[in-house]
């Protein structure tokens, strides 16, 4: 009998929470009957008869709202929106690390080379003067 009690406790919490987050999130074109602030007082005050009354006679039904893709009035424009949010989902900064990554390689390799050219040419000059004779 104590778990069915707890378990309308637990149910009569959601329903309380649901309704709060209705409430506090409805703009204020969706709001009948009271004001805000008396809607959120009577769903905390009478949790469970509040609730209800909310979701029965506090809030606009679903099917006389518009349902739109995307929020108007969100702030943010269409370029905004479609931008990459993080570094690695953008093409031109990939891109770009691969053109970076390409100019460092060549630049190693270009000081590889030069440094290989120096220690042959130091190998001939001491093989030119292991050749010649002393005098």
């Amino acid at each position: 009998m104590v778990r069915l009690y707890g378990l309308f406790f637990l149910a009569e919490v959601v329903l309380a929470v649901c309704a709060l987050i209705s409430c506090l999130s409805a703009e204020e074109g969706e709001i009948r009957a009271l004001p805000r602030v008396a809607w959120v007082l009577i769903i905390l005050f009478f949790p469970l008869v509040g609730s209800i009354a909310w979701f029965v006679a506090g809030r606009e039904p679903t099917a006389r709202r518009p349902r739109t893709a995307w929020p108007m009035g969100n702030g943010f424009s269409e370029q905004d929106r479609r931008r990459p949010v993080a570094p690695d989902d953008d093409p031109e900064f990939l891109s770009s690390l691969a053109e970076r990554r390409r100019r460092d390689d060549q630049e190693l390799l270009r000081r590889w080379e030069e440094d290989l050219r120096r220690r042959e040419d130091e190998l001939r000059r001491r093989e030119d003067d292991r050749d010649r004779p002393e005098v």
